[in-house]
């Protein structure tokens, strides 16, 4: 007798297995040295490696040894046919294996209508069996089971059920061949409806995989697939979680970032719609919602930044340190808005790069020089294609915190058309009442801009709306002084040049005159961009020189030599005429890119009265042009005119450079000069300039730009100028060098400012003599009041 284990061997079926068991190799070899017969009895609990007789089942089936092969580990395979079933009576171990004494029991039975009905019917269930059972060959178990022996019947269909060891051990234990296919059409029927159920529900989930299901179903294979390629322990979803969880964001950001990653995971990888989602994801979490900058706050330290990177400029510079000592004090104040306002060149720019280096913040720029689309501030919407958050959030990106200084450089240059208006989207980032909730359209989430110290720059004032001014506060950068210029050239232009050409100060060296040469003769400028060009421009040239002649080559730069380098002086020294000329005035003008010299002409001819005016002059100029002329009627008896002087005359106002358009107020004086000159034939002084707007009555009204037009009158060699009184108050922004070099004189009225013009005075005339009273009509009856 020999135990077996994971198996139970029925007759008529043909088995193999391999024996190992020392006792059961012995039962194997006392068998073969026999009559090959063998009990088989199945051990209750497969891993007893050495079982008792009361650890095997009692019902077994006696078998004949068809073949043994001794393999090389020393187990014996065996091919085992199964006889007939017996019971063992008694179980002795003899000789180190069992010895069995066995009952077999009658396997005969008749073939009766009723026993081949029962066999139909279990050979049909077992069809229905294999059908369903796809691990089964349909053809194979089909001519097995077709036999007349009834009992063979029940035993080859037991033999091929897929059941538990204990249930096939159940049909082993039944004798009787009857009751046994009554038994097995029992189990058939059993199997066949679990089978059954499992179809239904297999067919049911195939078809909602079909549907919606389906996708999900692939989406968890293909994480499976990945998480057994060893792609990370955790799926790509659980890292976009654990990243919004770490990103810092508010709850309502948070809450919108989980649900849409659950929306992503639900989707299919490859879809449109998943990439969206997926981008929409990266953006929020590439913006900085925590991350912030370690400020400096040392005013000593932001003091020697802005001194070391600019010369001059001390209002602007103490602005920016009374910023920083209201940060030491106040935890957390709002975000200031400054405007730097100011001609091209004088270091708007480069001044906000200069607090972010003394504040220890990120610096961004954003450029918005011809920006027309209200979406370029504020994004495109999720729904567009190719749809990206705006300037402003991508700025925040690329600063990676969420406190950096942003500059908005050009704000005055932006359009409007109709993709909308910028300018009006800047509205809410630069209101820091406002910014702490801006709202992008990509985004679509409140965002904090409120810690973002924003500086814009811009050159004019009038192309920027009133609400955007109303939101920034203005910090005006006026143009340089030749001394000014000349330390900015001494202290920063030249070391860079010199960089810039590969030179060393044994190869070049400028006098202090070569650069105001260069200052006065090649260029005319509020900053100094031109004058940093025209010194690279002589750098380059000894650059060439010392390639040429050797590393030891030197040049010295002089007032006397710039010439040879920089070719004929494009200006004149001065702007002063040689003489003093009738009817020509030296004007002060402001324009964009700081102030200039207006000449203002005025010729008399023969006419009849009347008035032109040349030189593109605009609307309001003009205006002023008229303005004046009727101020000269009004007073013409005190120019020694009489008083129907212009009706045999013609006057014509010209303003030189016919080409440039020339407009605004403050030429008034300029041109009641000009008419006063050239009706009276007195000579105007060469060396004054003047500007103010003029009233009918000879008012002399405030204007803008006084430093601008100063630094001009300066540059331009004239040293005395004649300004409206109430622009007095304004000496105060002017610096101490031009005050002092230059004579400003300040008038109320016309008739101070011809005293101090006109080269000589005008001839004294009594006042109010009775022609001129007879000159002016009665005032109207009321006779004559009725009939008018």
């Amino acid at each position: 007798m020999m135990p077996i284990r994971d198996m139970v061997i029925f007759p008529h079926m043909m088995t193999p297995f391999v024996v190992g068991r020392e006792s059961s190799v012995r039962a194997l070899e006392e068998a073969l040295n026999g009559d090959r017969k063998i009990f088989l009895a199945t051990q209750h609990d497969a891993r007893m490696d050495e079982p008792r007789a009361e650890d095997i089942f009692s019902v077994g089936t006696i078998g004949n040894i068809v073949q043994s092969v001794k393999m090389p580990d020393g187990n014996i395979k065996v091919l085992v046919e199964g006889l007939e079933r017996a019971r063992a009576v008694e179980m002795n171990d003899s000789d180190g294996f069992f010895v069995a004494t066995l009952q077999t029991g009658s396997a005969e039975l008749e073939n009766t209508p009723e026993v081949e009905q029962l066999v139909q019917r279990v050979v049909s269930l077992f069809e229905q069996y294999v059908k369903l059972q796809q691990s089964l060959n349909y053809e194979t178990m089909i001519a097995a089971v077709r036999t007349d022996e009834p009992a063979k019947v029940a035993d080859t269909i037991a033999a091929n059920l897929q059941l538990e060891i204990p249930e096939k051990q159940a049909i082993l234990d039944v004798f009787d061949p009857a009751e046994r296919l009554t038994v097995v059409a029992a189990v058939l029927e059993l199997e066949i409806e679990k089978l059954n159920m499992d179809r239904n529900i297999q067919s049911r989930v195939k078809r909602q995989m079909e549907k919606a299901q389906k996708e999900y179903y692939l989406n968890e294979k293909i994480k499976a697939i990945q998480k057994e390629l060893g792609r990370g322990e955790k799926s790509e979803f659980d890292d976009l979680k654990k990243k919004i969880e770490s990103a810092g964001m508010p709850k309502d950001v948070f809450d919108k970032a989980i649900q849409e990653l659950k929306k992503l995971e639900a989707m299919p990888p490859m879809s449109a719609e998943s990439t969206v989602s997926r981008n929409y994801l990266d953006w929020l979490l590439a913006v900085p919602w925590k991350k912030k900058s370690k400020e400096t706050r040392s005013i000593d330290h932001a003091e020697k930044v802005l001194n070391a990177d600019h010369y001059g400029l001390e209002k602007i510079k103490e602005r920016i340190l009374e910023f920083l000592a209201v940060r030491q004090l106040v935890k957390n104040p709002k975000g200031s808005i400054l405007c730097f306002v100011g001609p091209p060149g004088v270091g708007k720019t480069s001044l906000g790069m200069s607090i972010a280096k003394a504040t220890g913040r990120k610096f961004v720029r954003m450029s918005l020089g011809g920006v027309r689309d209200e979406a370029e501030i504020r994004g495109h919407r999720r729904t567009y294609i190719g749809a990206l958050p705006g300037q402003i959030i991508q700025s925040m990106k690329k600063a990676g915190t969420k406190n950096p200084v942003f500059l908005l450089d050009e704000v005055d240059k932006m359009a409007s058309d109709f993709r909308g208006d910028p300018a009006s989207a800047l509205l809410e980032v630069l209101d820091p009442e406002q910014n702490t909730s801006f709202q992008d359209h990509y985004l679509d989430v409140e965002y904090d801009l409120s810690q973002v110290l924003f500086v814009a720059t811009a050159n004019v004032m009038h192309t920027i709306p009133g609400p955007l001014q109303d939101r920034m506060e203005i910090l005006r950068l006026h143009g340089y002084t030749e001394v000014e210029k000349l330390e900015i050239a001494k202290q920063y232009l030249l070391k860079k040049a010199r960089e810039n050409t590969g030179l060393s100060e044994k190869n070049i060296t400028f006098t202090e005159d070569a650069l105001t040469e260069i200052i006065r003769s090649y260029t005319r400028e509020a900053g100094v961009r031109n004058l940093e060009r025209e010194i690279g421009n002589v750098c380059r040239k000894v650059a060439r020189r010392v390639v040429k002649s050797g590393a030891k080559y030197k040049e010295t730069i002089t007032g006397d030599n710039v010439k040879d380098f920089l070719g004929v002086p494009r200006f004149r020294d001065s702007a002063v005429h040689e003489k003093n000329e009738i009817g020509l005035v030296n004007g002060l003008a402001w324009t964009e890119v700081g102030g200039s010299i207006l000449q203002t002409e005025v010729q008399i001819l023969d006419g009849k009265g009347k008035l032109t005016t040349t030189g593109q002059l605009g609307d309001v100029m003009t205006e002023s042009a008229q303005a004046a002329l009727s101020y000269i009627r009004s007073r013409a008896h005190h120019l020694g005119l009489p008083k129907d002087f212009y009706r045999n005359i013609d006057i014509h106002i010209h303003v030189p450079e016919g080409a440039v358009p020339k407009d605004g107020p403050s030429a008034g004086v300029t041109l009641a000069t000009a008419l006063a000159s050239a009706l009276t034939r007195i000579p105007v002084r060469r060396d004054v300039a003047m500007t103010g707007e003029v009233t009918l009555r000879g008012k002399v009204l405030p204007i803008g730009g006084l430093k601008e037009k100063l630094l001009a009158a300066h540059r331009a060699g004239i040293f005395e100028a004649i300004l409206p009184e109430e622009n007095r108050k304004d000496l105060a922004d002017l610096p101490e060098n031009l005050k002092s070099a230059m004579k400003l004189n300040f008038v109320d009225s016309m008739d101070e400012v011809l005293k101090l013009a006109l080269a000589s005075p005008l001839p004294e005339i009594k006042e109010d003599t009775p022609e001129v009273l007879a000159s002016v009509p009665p005032p109207p009856t009321a006779e004559r009041r009725a009939h008018q």
